[in-house]
């Protein structure tokens, strides 16, 4: 589905990725560690096309990803949710989901409401008054109000309390599920990521250093090394 051939990417001239390879299969979820400033943020910005500076292949569907062209890699099926609570705070929540499904005809709110029923209760509550962990489940939300296949994440726990940490790798879980949307998620709460992620992939230095199923990350009595 998502593909990385020899892909090195960076911002003025300073190298950031340094020649990876990965593919991304339809329907998995995938998680990516790695130590600040490893490289993961901006192989997620790559997959969606938000970097210029990029050689090598990124490619989705067997079709190039354009760089510099966020908004029609998004209306190829790309979601994309940036760390932070990307979310409009002076609209409803109601509103927040109708504004990012207005080029999605198909896309319903309630179908969105059904995977999250806080956000049929919330449905009529300012956003921006919103707790940190239902900010982030609208963020979700929003983003699939854009029909995504696949759905890139940028450490959706921060800043969040463990208990609506779990919650929001809940409902990752339960869009996987339900919906058949492959998910790519980076992240720094390793723990609480490789319990829904079905393969792990850990960066250090602008470069793949593991690959492999989370079963066998866990394992690794020498993972903190690469941290």
């Amino acid at each position: 589905m998502l593909s990385f051939n020899n892909v090195s990417a960076g911002y003025g001239g300073v190298p950031v990725v340094k020649d990876i390879a990965f593919e991304v299969a339809d329907g998995e979820t995938l998680a990516i560690f790695g130590h600040n400033g490893a490289g993961k943020t901006t192989v997620m910005r790559c997959a969606v096309g938000d970097v210029t500076e990029v050689t090598g292949a990124v490619s989705y569907r067997g079709e190039a990803v354009i760089p510099g062209a966020v908004f029609r890699n998004v209306r190829r099926g790309i979601g994309f949710v940036p760390q932070g609570h990307n979310v409009f705070r002076e609209l409803s929540v109601r509103r927040n989901l109708t504004i990012s499904g207005l080029n999605h005809p198909d896309a319903k709110v309630d179908d969105i409401y059904r995977l999250f029923p806080i956000l049929r209760e919330r449905g009529g509550q300012l956003a921006g008054s919103l707790s940190g962990g239902q900010q982030q489940i609208l963020a979700l939300g929003m983003a699939l109000m854009t029909q995504p296949s696949i759905l890139l994440l940028d450490e959706p726990s921060t800043g969040l309390a463990p208990i609506i940490v779990r919650d929001v790798m809940s409902s990752l879980t339960k869009i996987n599920r339900e919906t058949g949307t492959t998910v790519v998620i980076v992240e720094q709460n390793i723990p609480a990521t490789l319990k829904v992620a079905s393969r792990a992939l850990v960066m250090k230095a602008g470069r793949v250093v593991f690959d492999g199923p989370s079963r066998e990350l866990e394992r690794k009595e020498d993972l903190w090394a690469w941290f």
